[in-house]
């Protein structure tokens, strides 16, 4: 495998990942340099400088993974990424550490003037008058987003002895409690906050968040920390906020854009601290985020599903990735028994497998259906967007009859076409039912279906034409009604068109379907 690292991480991750890979190493490519590389390999690593944007993913043919090493992915076009069935993923909690003690070195250099008093006295000055701060102690901190950073932020401003408030529309008031946070609307914690300090990733939500309007709400005197992202505090009116002496202070270590403009009032106005997107920048974080992303883009190559999916969500119970296997298998299976377009998904889940979060278990069956007809790469990550943009309805049903079996997946298409499989204890997939007939059948790469009229000589006839023409039957299974059958077997090399037209002509014969379980090799068949 080929991966591209084209922002600086740290030796370490790219010493982990050359042990496995084949890593080029290319910093500070224009848009097209890398447009012109990037079908070369299959994984591409960045982290905020290089914007991939639709352009790069489309060109990237062979692309399976991004990885940001950092929390944000502001800079990857993630919705063309799952549409080309390309996992991103992230490091949501390498810069915790960092990213918050970054928030408080600001705070405190904020709160005791320690910029300006460092550059004074450099100066040959001494003018301690002049650099009067104040206390956090006993002073309310508003904390605006409660996630990782916001919550370490918090902790540690609470042994400052520090009164903590809290917003985060996303987190019950319990859990805010539990935190040792008291809850306040976004009106409230403009009102009653000393400091107030930002933690949200930018979104249509939180563009602007922090403009004229709120500023006008907050207590005067308030001072202003964001390590979170730029574009979240409209640059114009924080400075107006100062010069109406609402704000006494800010910090901004991220800004609208990056980096900001030489004449910026932001880094003109001395009561603005400054530093240049530091809050991951300490060697730690480096090294924890680069190897967070490469041990992920490792376990993707192993065929082992990552931890940090953005655009596939995290998979908490590593007991379902079997059943994800069985999910795919069934779609696969199901998909080439229909002689029309799918326009329906139905899956139905029963037994202890209802315990769990069944989703990937449901992405990775609509990718087996889909990916049989399609050219565009399909898998969890882009299966419901391809879904969704085909016209087809998928349902997920939960239900208590498990036929007999501790757990039972069942895939129905169109209403029409309907199998349903488990795992045996040592989680192999099983084949257990069609339709209404039940079978017990080990899926492989190559196999036979039929429908016949149950009458004697039907497999004697189908097994001789398959040994005439040298095709070896690995197994055989047959299910039965009172009038007819499905017959399934288990074949080492492909039935190729020839063989399946003799097939077809042996009488009582109704149904023949060729099945191949390996992946797009169908094509060549």
């Amino acid at each position: 495998m080929k991966v591209l690292i084209a922002d600086p991480i740290s030796k370490s991750g790219i010493e982990t990942l050359s042990k496995h890979c084949e890593v080029d190493v290319k910093t500070g490519l224009s848009k097209e340099e890398l447009l012109e590389i990037i079908p070369r390999y299959d994984a591409l690593i960045v982290r905020s400088e290089t914007k991939v944007d639709r352009d790069i993913i489309l060109a990237g043919k062979n692309l399976k993974i991004i990885g940001r090493a950092g929390v944000g992915v502001d800079n990857i076009d993630v919705d063309s990424a799952t549409e080309r069935g390309i996992i991103v993923v992230n490091a949501p909690e390498g810069n915790t550490i960092s990213a918050c003690e970054h928030t408080l070195a600001l705070m405190l250099a904020l709160a005791r003037n320690i910029p300006d008093a460092n550059a004074s006295l450099k100066r040959g000055e001494w003018k301690r008058k002049e650099f009067v701060g104040v206390e956090l102690y006993g002073k309310t901190l508003g904390v605006i987003g409660l996630g990782r950073i916001g919550l370490a932020v918090s902790q540690r401003a609470l042994s400052f002895g520090m009164e903590v408030i809290g917003y985060d529309p996303y987190i019950t008031k319990e859990r805010i409690i539990e935190m040792g946070i008291k809850p306040v609307s976004l009106d409230e914690l403009y009102a009653s906050s000393d400091f107030i300090t930002i933690h949200t990733p930018l979104t249509s939500d939180t563009k602007d968040l922090i403009d004229r309007s709120a500023f006008s709400k907050m207590k005067r005197g308030v001072r202003i920390i964001n390590c979170a992202r730029g574009g979240i505090i409209n640059e114009q009116d924080l400075i107006w906020a100062i010069e109406e002496g609402i704000v006494a202070g800010a910090a901004i270590d991220v800004f609208e854009k990056e980096p900001p403009p030489s004449d910026s009032p932001i880094l003109k106005n001395n009561k603005i601290i400054v530093t240049p997107h530091l809050g991951a920048s300490t060697i730690e974080a480096q090294e924890r985020v680069a190897q967070i992303v490469v041990e992920d883009i490792l376990r993707l190559f192993r065929g082992e599903p990552v931890k940090n999916g953005v655009n596939i969500g995290t998979i908490r119970n590593p007991e379902i990735y079997p059943f994800m296997r069985l999910g795919d298998l069934l779609g696969r299976f199901a998909v080439q028994l229909m002689n029309v377009p799918v326009n329906k998904i139905d899956i139905v889940y029963s037994g202890k497998i209802t315990d769990y979060d069944c989703n990937p278990i449901t992405a990775s069956a609509i990718a087996g259906v889909l990916q049989q007809g399609l050219t565009l790469p399909v898998n969890i990550v882009n299966a419901f967007l391809i879904a969704k943009q085909r016209g087809i309805s998928v349902s997920e049903r939960r239900i208590s009859d498990t036929e007999g079996f501790e757990n039972l997946i069942t895939v129905e298409l169109n209403e029409k076409v309907r199998v349903s499989g488990t795992l045996l204890e040592n989680k192999e997939a099983r084949l257990i039912k069609y339709n209404n007939y039940y079978l017990n059948v080990a899926f492989s790469n190559y196999m036979l279906f039929t429908e016949h009229i149950d009458v004697p000589g039907i497999i004697g006839k189908i097994g001789t034409i398959l040994g005439a023409n040298n095709i070896n039957i690995g197994f055989m299974q047959v299910g039965r009604s009172e009038r007819d059958a499905v017959m399934i077997l288990s074949v080492d090399s492909p039935v190729n068109d020839e063989i399946l037209e003799e097939i077809k002509r042996i009488e009582n014969i109704e149904l023949v379907k060729r099945i191949y379980l390996g992946g797009k090799e169908l094509e060549e068949d």
